[in-house]
């Protein structure tokens, strides 16, 4: 396996950053110190609210609706291609501030940054595209010498919750619908990676967004509860795991949810994969970027039997020759250091079980720290947790199968369906997986850690409620209003 340099440069620290309530900087007096995952080191001290901003944050956003649900729509169009700008010209500096704050490799981290771009400018086209329908009311006799018309409105003011692994663009994927929308928007992001987020929130301002409209802070867990049981918010939406986000459902009180939660994303490797090299390379990009810590990181393999070995094999070969293992602002790097100490000793310990029993670990497993290099497991017993739950670490589980229909049934039988993936030529099988798999999407020769950021995107079961995706996530962000006119007056 290739080791990058151990040494992590000298990250240059963020300094103390306040809350922004109303598009106004605040201090608390209270601070919570942020490091860096890999090295340790202090990236800075972000503001941490108490009852009272969180009371001034809540009322700010509610009256904020009488100035964004007037925003034109041309003026808001211009706003999220502003945003899109600025991402683009800050590209390097929000990629660095991302893997200061959660350890991500600095190629992603430019990924990340990519995508945030594309997301706001999707944004930006959907409203563009969006329409409201003429409702033929003479289709009933008393409906006759009537016509009416729906047009799509802002739901009302938003509040979203934000996880680390994707400190920009899930922030993106919450602010973009709501500025189309005319939403304002308070958000909480994870107190484990808040300055990208208010790096973002900056950039917004800067692009033209009512200040009043924005805020963004940092509150303990209690406090968050209160702001998801408030009334005055009328959406909230969450990312994050599964057990939190379907807690919080239940606080959420008379509001639209869109909940996107875990996975333990599978691939179907059928007998007839194109494209062999290819097919491995995925599964290890998919497996093992970013440690793993993805909702649809590649967690579970089923190759056909007569594949199986061959699978295995090359699939222990290309991760212990090709991924490259070290310190997350070098390039090239695939797998750093996981989030927390807790998520550590949480991956050690699992493993630990699968081996013991039963389970064989055919490469990687070693830890120094928070950093594991990656691992390839067979022979994993169903009473296991790796068996049931989301890992979110740099590991991947090959099972063997012996017919199409089995290898659905062993995905299906995951608590979670965000997304899968198959490999086939096979049409027919690809329209089954499509079908038969109780997943949010089917990807078709390449693996579910693909996504582009205008698709519906959100999952079944214990993978969480709604979609994100830009057209699908204004579907949420808006209502439709009715207008009835009586013609014969």
């Amino acid at each position: 396996m290739e080791k990058s340099p151990a040494k992590l440069k000298e990250v240059s620290r963020v300094g103390d950053r306040p809350l922004i309530i109303g598009g106004v900087p605040r201090e608390t007096g209270q601070w919570l110190e942020v490091k860096n995952p890999h090295t340790g080191e202090l990236v800075g001290r972000v503001a941490v609210a108490t009852e009272k901003e969180v009371e001034l944050a809540t009322k700010t956003t509610q009256q904020a609706l009488r100035v964004t649900e007037r925003l034109p729509g041309w003026r808001r169009i211009e706003i999220l291609h502003a945003i899109a700008d600025l991402i683009a010209e800050h590209r390097e500096e929000l990629a660095e501030l991302i893997t200061a704050e959660v350890a991500k490799p600095i190629d992603l981290s430019r990924g990340e940054a990519d995508r945030a771009v594309d997301t706001f400018r999707f944004a930006a086209a959907e409203l563009a595209a969006l329409r409201g329908e003429q409702v033929p009311l003479d289709l009933a006799r008393r409906g006759e010498g009537k016509s009416a018309m729906t047009i799509r409105v802002s739901v009302g003011p938003v509040l979203a919750i934000t996880p680390f692994n994707f400190p920009l663009n899930l922030v993106a994927h919450k602010l973009a619908p709501a500025i189309a929308a005319g939403c304002p928007i308070l958000i909480k992001p994870t107190p484990k990676a808040p300055f990208t987020c208010l790096r973002l929130a900056e950039l917004v301002l800067q692009a033209g967004w009512p200040p009043e409209a924005l805020s963004v802070l940092v509150c303990s867990n209690e406090l968050a509860r209160r702001l998801v049981a408030d009334r005055r918010f009328r959406l909230f939406t969450f990312t994050g795991s599964n057990k939190v986000g379907w807690e919080l459902r239940n606080l959420a009180d008379r509001k639209k949810v869109i909940l996107e939660l875990g996975g333990d994303a599978a691939v179907i490797v059928s007998p007839d994969a194109p494209d062999w090299e290819r097919v491995i390379a995925r599964l290890a990009l998919g497996a093992f970027a970013y440690s793993g810590q993805v909702c649809i990181s590649v967690q579970r393999v089923f190759a056909h039997r007569s594949i199986y070995q061959r699978l295995v094999d090359d699939l222990v070969a290309y991760t212990q020759d090709k991924v490259r293992v070290g310190a997350p602002d070098e390039e090239g790097v695939l797998v750093s250091s996981l989030i927390d100490d807790g998520a550590a000793n949480r991956v050690q310990s699992w493993v630990e079980d699968a081996v013991a029993k039963g389970a064989r670990l055919h490469c990687g497993g070693h830890r120094q720290g928070r950093l594991f290099d990656p691992m390839v497991l067979t022979d994993l017993p169903q009473e296991t947790p790796l068996a049931c739950e989301e890992a979110f670490a740099p590991l991947v589980v090959v099972f063997p199968y012996d017919e199409l229909e089995e290898a659905f049934y062993l995905v299906n039988r995951s608590p979670f369906g965000l997304q899968a993936g198959i490999f086939t030529q096979s049409l027919s099988a690809a329209h089954r997986a499509l079908r038969e798999l109780r997943v949010g999407a089917v990807v078709v020769n390449d693996i579910p850690t693909f996504r582009v950021d205008n698709m519906p995107y959100g999952g079944e079961k214990e993978s969480g409620l709604g979609r994100e995706g830009l057209r699908y996530a204004l579907e949420e962000y808006t209502e439709p209003r009715l207008m009835v006119i009586d013609l014969s007056s």
